[in-house]
């Protein structure tokens, strides 16, 4: 949890003295001598909570605020950062004007340290308990439903619904493109942590040199001299599940690191010597069989026991084929506002989709539906409209499609003659013959799409 302070205070006695009193507290702190290199800070900077003083020289403290709320108006994140404002010439108009300018309370000076700390207290867990109900009416309305009623996905989703509230760590193993990040998603929505953070990490997207600043953080120093914070995935996951995917692919220097952080519960940023102690639900995924590289010698024993506390399989597609359709459909809704009409497979296609085998799983069987929806020509999908792939048993080899005819060409005119008589023929049948729409939609002229289908022969 980010609890950096940013003092704003053109008097360095003031700066010093609650610099001393915050660092006392185990806050982290900012300083600025002005409202102009406050704002320099806070644009490589998120803090938790700001003190700023409202007579400065430069510009002063009621248009700093502005130009703070200013800012986080134009971002999408977490809101509205605190702003605490102190003066010794405060006035009732003066705490008026700063609370209508959005400040989150006033302070006079010469300063109560303890009203201090109690307002800061205070501010942080508001802009918290904001943040948290922000995230958690996000994640109602976006995480997706496992779909299935096949009786691997009614025992997957029992399981679900039996781990999801207690505090076990999880393991999800299964095949690329079955779901896993979904269930794992699910798991935190059910969770009783489903008002913090859901932080993803694809283990095997980082480089090996950044993946500790990617897990941990970072401290470094501004040529100012000011410190710059940069929190890492553990971090921002406190109160809430870190989703550590693709596991086996971990480097075993990244296993180590890793392995003491979840076993400490804390760990120390890149450059940084303060312990950070962070409250974590771990869930993590793999798609390879960790006990082969446990044998292998590519995956620490040690921390296999400790994520594998609670085991959980999704099944593949090709043990759940009665699933497709239900699949189908809920992919198909996802699109439907996208679409000049209603698009549906036909009883046929669906029997196509069942005896296919999905090397790709659910994501393989997506990205078709996807594909059928732009490319199909009428609005019922039938066996003829799939792909050549889906009609073939495994191990066949397909004949050449359409694309690999088009680079058959070796004159560039001649290609591009082919692929246009392709793509337009594709546009025509997803606005179902309408020229006009066709025309519109690709951005040429009613007129020249005629004469350009006449000379390719589509007239």
């Amino acid at each position: 949890m980010n609890r950096t302070i940013l003092i704003i205070d053109d008097e360095e006695p003031i700066r010093t003295s609650l610099r001393g009193i915050l660092e006392d507290e185990e806050y982290p702190v900012l300083e600025a001598a002005s409202g102009e290199e406050a704002l320099g800070i806070l644009e490589q900077q998120e803090v938790a909570a700001i003190l700023l003083d409202i007579w400065m020289t430069g510009i002063d403290g009621i248009e700093t605020l502005r130009r703070i709320k200013a800012r986080e108006k134009g971002r999408a994140g977490e809101g509205e950062t605190p702003v605490i404002m102190m003066s010794g010439h405060g006035t009732i108009e003066t705490a008026v004007s700063a609370t209508k300018e959005g400040a989150y309370d006033f302070l006079e000076k010469p300063l109560s340290l303890d009203r201090v700390l109690l307002l800061l207290d205070r501010a942080i867990r508001a802009h918290d308990l904001a943040r948290e109900n922000r995230a958690l009416k996000a994640q109602m309305e976006t995480v997706p439903p496992m779909i299935g009623d096949s009786p691997a996905m009614r025992a997957l989703e029992e399981k679900l619904l039996r781990v999801a509230p207690t505090e076990g760590w999880v393991l999800i193993t299964g095949d690329n493109g079955t779901g896993k990040e979904v269930a794992a998603r699910r798991l935190h929505a059910l969770s009783n942590r489903a008002a913090g953070p859901f932080i993803a990490v694809n283990s095997a997207a980082i480089p090996e040199e950044s993946i500790e600043v990617e897990l941990f953080g970072q401290e470094s120093s501004a040529p100012n001299g000011q410190k710059i914070i940069q929190a890492g995935r553990f971090e921002q996951s406190n109160r809430g599940t870190l989703f550590l995917d693709s596991v086996g692919d971990m480097s075993l220097k990244t296993q180590a690191k890793i392995l003491r952080a979840l076993q400490e519960r804390r760990f120390e940023r890149v450059g940084g010597r303060r312990p950070i102690q962070v409250d974590v639900r771990v869930i993590a995924a793999s798609n390879k069989d960790l006990q082969d590289e446990i044998d292998q010698g590519r995956f620490r024993l040690d921390l296999y026991y400790r994520l594998n506390v609670i085991p959980i399989a999704v099944p593949p597609l090709k043990e759940r084929l009665e699933d497709i359709k239900p699949l189908v459909e809920f992919f198909i809704k996802t699109h439907q506002a996208t679409l000049p009409q209603h698009r549906t497979f036909s009883p046929a296609a669906f029997n196509c989709l069942k005896n296919y085998h999905w090397p790709g799983n659910v994501r393989e069987l997506k990205n078709l539906v996807e594909r059928m929806l732009i490319m199909a020509p009428g609005t019922v999908i039938d066996p003829e409209d799939l792909p050549e792939f889906i009609h073939l048993k495994p191990g066949a080899t397909p004949t050449s499609t359409p694309w690999d005819t088009l680079l058959e060409n070796e004159n560039l005119r001649d290609a591009r003659i082919a692929f246009e008589r392709i793509f337009l023929k594709a546009q025509l049948a997803r606005h179902n013959g309408n020229i006009s729409r066709t025309a519109e939609v690709i951005g040429m002229e009613r007129s020249a799409l005629h004469r350009k289908l006449k000379t390719l022969g589509l007239d």
